[in-house]
């Protein structure tokens, strides 16, 4: 049997997923990125390896595909290609009638669109600014001296919305946490903040061509305040997909492998 990887190298967090010749997906792994690179992909990879039975190392793969932010640092890849790519693919092998896409990352926020073969269309990113992605969401959090998991469901019981007017991470902090001294309802302020961020998204999904529905992917889509400000904002129905979207890009990176790899023979 021969095995395929994909190893997603994020600023945050690194996946890998290997598949089967069939493309079924027979391991995948997800750790806190360090600060090298490569030192993430090894471990990823070694971990994800060791799941399937007679794999033995990486080495054993018969391709191997880098991706991410850090991409060229993932040791022993064949190549390496775009996340923006592979994130397309690996929403259009989970589920082919999207066509449209949010990537919520550690550092940027993407809008993609999907032709019919999984290859990307068009795509749009935002500007260098933590505004709105997965860093933004942990200082929020950590505002509220909350995890992240019980900050994405903080929102979900608010009546009302106070607003964040800061579009900067290091003022919105401040602000946050000067109307939690002000007393002001917890849930409320979590409302405006995922509601800042969707509005955030708002250019986003236009330029992906949304229509009536889209995908976020990225750990941001698990966030359930974050998905209900979405589809309050944009209008559309946000999609849930039924393979863990933080692993979109890894997936997508190890089916682009599997089929190079079974091209090669």
């Amino acid at each position: 049997m021969n095995y395929f990887g994909g190893c997603d190298v994020g600023s945050t967090y690194t996946k890998c997923v290997i598949l089967d010749e069939s493309g079924k997906m027979v391991s995948n792994v997800t750790i806190r990125s360090k600060i090298n690179s490569e030192k993430s992909s090894s471990e990823a990879l070694r971990l994800a390896c060791e799941k399937v039975v007679g794999l033995g190392t990486p080495d054993n793969l018969t391709y191997l595909i880098g991706t991410g932010y850090g991409r060229n640092k993932v040791p022993s890849a064949d190549e390496n290609i775009s996340e923006i790519s592979c994130h397309a693919m690996g929403v259009h092998v989970t589920d082919p009638k999207v066509k449209a896409i949010i990537d919520i990352g550690g550092q940027d926020v993407k809008g993609i669109a999907i032709d019919t073969d999984g290859t990307v269309k068009s795509f749009a990113m935002n500007d260098k600014c933590a505004a709105g992605t997965g860093r933004f969401f942990e200082a929020m959090a950590n505002a509220f001296e909350l995890s992240l998991e019980d900050f994405s469901k903080l929102s979900l019981t608010a009546k009302n919305v106070i607003p964040i007017t800061a579009q900067c991470t290091v003022f919105a902090e401040s602000e946050v946490i000067t109307l939690v001294g002000e007393s002001k309802p917890t849930d409320e302020i979590a409302a405006g903040i995922q509601m800042a961020v969707a509005k955030r998204c708002f250019v986003m999904a236009k330029k992906a061509g949304a229509t009536d529905s889209i995908t976020l992917t990225g750990g941001c889509a698990k966030n359930a305040g974050l998905k209900k400000a979405i589809e309050q904002v944009l209008k559309l129905k946000v999609i849930e997909l039924k393979t863990d979207p933080q692993l979109m890009g890894a997936l997508g990176a190890a089916e682009y492998a599997r089929q190079k790899g079974l091209d090669k023979e």
